[in-house]
């Protein structure tokens, strides 16, 4: 049994050490496509390396780009490769481009398309990641869900129900499985010296807050108020580096730690130490939910409900700066009486997700 697995993006990389190892397990035959979304080394390669993934069969090397571009050539290029290899199902992540890509390609090659992360909404059509797993939600054979909600999203547009798995999250399943690991590694690198519970964390990369000048700036701003009071950690992704050049926003950034992207690994104890996460990323949104640090959302909206149960995360529309600092200041006023049970987090699963997928898979493609 042959199986494709189409990832490009950091995310995906993650959730590929999950189920690629429970389908080694299963003996089912992988084979690897890096489209090359994310591809410079502090965005692929250290995931790659960090993570145990072995080196993909194919790296496409598509690079960055305008949505449709970028789309188009990777459709063009993963179509190639599965003309040459045939599989018997083709398995893709998330919401990226490289998700909708690789759906498409098998969709038009007739080969069964399986889905991780199906039935997610934020019901906000503006959205490029939503346009993404809307189309890919409907062309797949497998709709591999998260959650109960992502479940009865799928249900209520008409999704077949035998195409509907709840099988948890993968996400939680690799926060289990890599935490002991980033407990026992040297974290220096990250070039931080501050104490447990000191600190926010904030990271910022999604295009409705990055290509938007006064959106970004309002946020920077907010970020660098709250900064003059306690330490701000901010990891720069590059696609949010570039519009501070871009837009002249280089001075809001005074004040702030801004430090390179880090690790999974990394990324795991800063998140797990902070006292608050800022961020607009759903990935960053559900490993603080996991890690138990209370996390304000800079959207107006969410994909991921469950982790608004219970106030563990808040969600904030950047309109001023001092709206944002305020709202800093109210999530860890309320962090203390936050009431949730780290050990037993039901609407993730129970961290078996990437067996039951790969189960799943052999049983109904054998």
């Amino acid at each position: 049994m042959k199986i494709t697995t189409i990832i490009g993006a950091r995310p995906q990389f993650i959730k590929a050490a999950a189920v690629s190892t429970a389908l080694e397990g299963a003996g089912i035959r992988e084979t690897l496509i890096h489209t090359g979304q994310h591809y410079d080394a502090e965005m692929s390669q250290v995931f790659f390396d960090e993570l145990g993934i072995r080196e993909p069969e194919f790296n496409l090397g598509i690079g960055s780009g305008p949505h449709g571009e970028q789309t188009g050539r990777m459709l063009t290029a993963i179509e190639r490769v599965l003309m040459g290899s045939r599989p018997d199902c083709v398995l893709v992540y998330g919401d990226t481009n490289s998700t909708l890509a690789g759906g498409l390609a098998a969709a038009k090659l007739q080969i069964p398309l399986a889905h991780v992360e199906a039935g997610l909404r934020s019901f906000n059509r503006i959205m490029p990641e939503e346009t993404n797993r809307v189309l890919v939600d409907h062309i797949s054979e497998f709709l591999f869900a998260p959650t109960k909600v992502s479940v009865e999203n799928l249900r209520h547009e008409g999704c077949s129900e035998s195409h509907i798995h709840h099988v948890g999250d993968v996400m939680y399943d690799a926060t289990l499985h890599f935490m002991k690991f980033a407990e026992e590694l040297d974290h220096s690198s990250t070039a931080i010296e501050l104490k447990n519970k000191d600190y926010v964390l904030a990271t910022i990369h999604r295009a409705e807050n990055t290509d938007d000048p006064g959106r970004l700036d309002v946020i920077l701003n907010g970020l660098q108020i709250a900064a003059a009071n306690q330490p701000v950690v901010f990891p720069m992704h590059p696609r949010t580096g570039t519009a501070i050049e871009r837009y002249g926003l280089a001075n809001r950034l005074e004040g702030i730690m801004t430090i390179s992207p880090v690790g999974y690994l990394d990324m795991l104890m800063l998140e797990r130490d902070a006292n608050l996460i800022v961020t607009d990323s759903g990935g960053v949104q559900k490993e603080a939910y996991f890690v138990g640090s209370p996390c304000l959302t800079i959207r107006t909206e969410t994909e991921w409900l469950e982790t608004l149960e219970g106030g563990w995360n808040r969600l904030h529309t950047p309109d001023t700066a001092h709206g944002i600092a305020h709202a800093i200041e109210d999530a860890q006023a309320r962090a203390p009486a936050l009431q949730v049970t780290r050990g037993d987090i039901h609407p993730f699963g129970n961290g078996t997700a990437g067996l039951t997928i790969a189960e799943t898979l052999k049983e109904s493609l054998s």
